[in-house]
C-alpha cells in the first residue's frame, strides 16, 4: 500500500477512535508529509473541519509554490468544500482512497486540470460503510443532507 494513503487511513482510524467520522488526509510536498488531518466536525463542533481541511490547516501557512508542488491524499472522494480548497491553493494532484460510498467533485477537479487518482482501497471502503451503517444521521449531517 502507498505509504501516504496508509498515513491518511491512520488519520481516518484516529478520527473514528475519537468518536468522529473516519475520513483522513495528508498533504505531501516533495515526498514528505507536511500536514495530516482527519474529519473533526464532531470532535470540535466545527462546520468545516473535513479531513482535507484539517490536513491543510495543520500544514500551516505555506508559500503558494508549496501547494503547487504538493499532492493531497484523502481516504474519501473530496466534497465541494474540500475540492474548492484544492483548487484555490492550486494543488495539482489528488489521490483518493475510495469513491464508492461518496462521489465528490472529481469531475470538477479534473475539468480544472487536477490529476485525480482513485484507488478503491478496501480499508477505506470498509471504514465508511461501517460508519454509515452505524451512524447514518451523523453521515448525512456531514455531507449536508
Amino acid at each position: 500500500m502507498d505509504p501516504f494513503l496508509k498515513a491518511a487511513i491512520e488519520e481516518a482510524e484516529a478520527g473514528l477512535a475519537e468518536g468522529g467520522i473516519p475520513i483522513g488526509s495528508v498533504l505531501v510536498h516533495q515526498g514528505r508529509i507536511i500536514g495530516r488531518g482527519h474529519n473533526r466536525r464532531i470532535q470540535r463542533g466545527s462546520a468545516v473541519l473535513h479531513g482535507e481541511m484539517d490536513a491543510l490547516e495543520n500544514a500551516g501557512r505555506q508559500p503558494a509554490r508549496v501547494y503547487r508542488e504538493s499532492v493531497i491524499y484523502t481516504t474519501l472522494s473530496p466534497c465541494a468544500m474540500c475540492s474548492g480548497a484544492i483548487l484555490l491553493y492550486g494543488i495539482p494532484r489528488v489521490v483518493v482512497g475510495e469513491n464508492q460510498t461518496f462521489m465528490g467533485e472529481e469531475d470538477l477537479l479534473r475539468s480544472r486540470g487536477v490529476g485525480v487518482e482513485v484507488l478503491q482501497e478496501p480499508r477505506c471502503i470498509e471504514l465508511m460503510r461501517q460508519f454509515i451503517a452505524a451512524q447514518p444521521t451523523l453521515w448525512n449531517e456531514d455531507i449536508g443532507v
